[in-house]
């Protein structure tokens, strides 16, 4: 039996499962398991999303692109689940549309296995998508998964169109399909929510210094941050999902003797000015295979990404470097009309996404599904969880149940789908409604600002504002329509901590706060989160 150390505290009773991992599968699988009746504990070292699933490029897709290295399955099924997690949360997520521009001038050297097909049957295309192949691939999009919500691709002539206006004049056609919107870490603390709401302990900024196994499960050691306080803790069965730390738990926390591989992929962005007026996204194509997003952000911006470039070292933080900088600038300046520079850039961020190592030649044809792999050759049992996209986290989860299921006796079946998350009890086309209900029974909000935070707590937000009759009764107010009722509910039910927290991963309300406004957030957060445990300590 493992021995308490001096400050070590241990729980008394088992858990069923414990979580390593505060992303979005960390987060999932916890709400799913919980959910059937099991008891959970999750982990998170930093943050909740903190690392990739707060770095995405905020899309619900099937993964277009995905079809040309022939993942017909991982395409379908991200297709079929967008409709149902647009139905569970439609306060942030929602339906978008997106412009592929056709030319026929455009030269195609990727290393898919699509082009070294045409390479060969089709010499004369010179390494050109040809529109068929196109058309072909929109419409395995838009039949493969099925759909009641979103509308089908249609064609676009491009010369005398609000579509067109932005684009360099040789683009006269384009291609007109659906994906989704989806707010990623408001998605990752949602999901932590609910799996609370359901029983599950959440613990941020919460290291597990080790994970040893014993002989009915395993013994967990964990530091808790704020205190430096170390608990013990013991689970009949390990989760890992710690996304770019996922081999670094396997060999180091864990101590496994496993095989399996991670490959570390950095996915970077870049945020500008608004580039064009109207609220579709366009699909570019380059030369080198790859692709990129323009998509209008945050009603004054525009996000552009992302890149792929291998990045070894999960311990190092990913940026945005000046080369991926310029790779995106010169990529969106060989379509639009207006150039873009480095000047333009408002802000850029870079996550790392944690892909199963599958020996491809390169990071764009590394696999974006996911590999599940239940270890219990030395004893209890650990899931590894490698890989996946946004999109599939929960089918993720449900295959990871599955996988779990055998060690517990008599677990219910598969719940989640069609089942809201906190603040997405209504129809997915009720947002108009609800922001102009919010307008009525708080004449004080402007629209801008009853839309913020519809889009963010959808119905919870008459939690938030309570009785308030008049911004006065919100607190004080720390910039961009923060106020203090928002912060505390944040702090108390959506477990930020820092300003970064607040500003960063609950919102992007960093675009518009000044320096001095985020260090007097930051300073009342650290004041009332002091208050609050004074009477713990005592």
């Amino acid at each position: 039996m493992t021995q308490c150390m001096p400050g070590q505290a241990e729980a008394q009773k088992p858990v069923d499962l414990f979580v390593i991992g505060g992303g979005i599968n960390g987060a999932g699988i916890a709400r799913d398991a919980a959910g059937r009746g099991l008891s959970v504990t999750l982990a998170e070292m930093n943050d909740l999303a903190s690392a990739t699933s707060s770095a995405s490029t905020k899309l619900f897709h099937g993964g277009l692109r995905y079809l040309e290295y022939f993942e017909i399955g991982l395409v379908r099924h991200a297709l079929a689940e967008r409709e149902v997690l647009l139905k569970a949360m439609p306060h942030i997520s929602w339906p978008m549309r997106f412009v592929l521009p056709y030319h026929r001038d455009m030269r195609f050297e990727g290393d898919t296995p699509t082009s070294k097909l045409l390479r060969v049957f089709m010499p004369w295309m010179r390494g050109r998508r040809p529109a068929w192949l196109i058309r072909l691939g929109l419409f395995l999009y838009d039949n493969l998964g099925g759909r009641e919500i979103l509308p089908a691709t249609r064609s676009l002539d491009l010369r005398n169109s609000p579509e067109g206006a932005p684009l360099e004049d040789r683009f006269e056609k384009a291609f007109e399909y659906s994906d989704c919107w989806i707010e990623d870490s408001r998605l990752v603390v949602l999901n932590a929510r609910d799996a609370a709401l359901r029983g599950a302990r959440i613990m941020t900024r919460t290291k597990v210094l080790s994970a040893a196994r014993e002989a009915d499960g395993w013994a967990v050691t964990v530091e808790h941050g704020a205190s430096g306080a170390q608990e013990i803790i013991r689970a009949k069965m390990l989760v890992n999902a710690g996304g770019p730390w996922v081999g670094d738990i396997i060999h180091n926390t864990a101590r496994l003797n496993s095989s399996e591989g991670v490959r570390l992929v950095r996915g970077s962005h870049i945020v500008t000015k608004r580039l064009y007026d109207h609220d579709k996204c366009y699909f570019f194509q380059g030369t080198d295979g790859r692709i990129i997003f323009t998509i209008p952000y945050e009603q004054d911006f525009t996000l552009i990404g992302t890149t792929d470039a291998d990045h070894p070292d999960p311990s190092v933080a990913p940026v945005c470097t000046p080369e991926e900088q310029e790779y995106l600038i010169n990529f969106v300046n060989g379509y639009l009309k207006q150039d873009i520079s480095r000047d333009d850039i408002v802000w850029t961020y870079s996550g790392v996404r944690p892909l199963y190592d599958d020996g491809a030649s390169s990071a764009t044809a590394a696999t974006r599904d996911y590999t599940l792999k239940v270890d219990e050759t030395g004893g209890a049992p650990i899931l590894n969880v490698f890989g996946g996209k946004i999109t599939t986290y929960r089918k993720l989860a449900e295959d990871a149940l599955e996988l779990i299921a055998p060690h517990f006796d008599r677990l219910p079946d598969h719940w989640t789908a069609g089942v809201a998350l906190p603040g997405g009890d209504f129809p997915v086309d009720g947002v108009a409604q609800l922001i102009a209900r919010l307008k009525a029974d708080y004449d004080f909000l402007e629209q801008d600002w009853a839309a913020r935070l519809i889009r963010a707590y959808g119905t919870d937000t008459w939690a938030i504002l309570g009785e308030a009759k008049t911004l006065a009764d919100l607190g004080r107010h720390f910039g961009a329509t923060l106020t203090e009722r928002e912060v505390a509910w944040l702090m108390d039910r959506e477990y930020a901590g820092t300003a970064e927290d607040v500003i960063w991963r609950r919102s992007k309300l960093g675009l518009r706060m000044d320096k001095a406004q985020v260090t007097r957030l930051e300073e009342w957060m650290q004041a009332r989160a002091e208050k609050k445990a004074v009477p713990a300590a005592e």
